[in-house]
């Protein structure tokens, strides 16, 4: 069964994630700030939702 998670980040979508048959969950953009996410695969949600949010961090400074 595969199961699919919205990352938000400061209200926008940054991307999705989807989890692998094999464990973890990919990450697929959806805003070019989190391009360098795209295609990484998390141990779980949370943290490529932090991930994500250290991205737009990092961009705001």
């Amino acid at each position: 069964m595969s199961a699919a998670f919205v990352i938000e980040v400061r209200g926008r979508q940054a991307g999705l994630v989807v989890r692998q048959d094999r464990g973890g969950y990919r990450f697929f953009a959806a805003m070019s700030e989190a391009f360098a996410l795209e295609g990484k695969v998390f141990p779980s949600a949370a943290d490529a939702s932090r991930a994500a949010r250290a991205i737009f961090a990092a961009s705001a400074r």
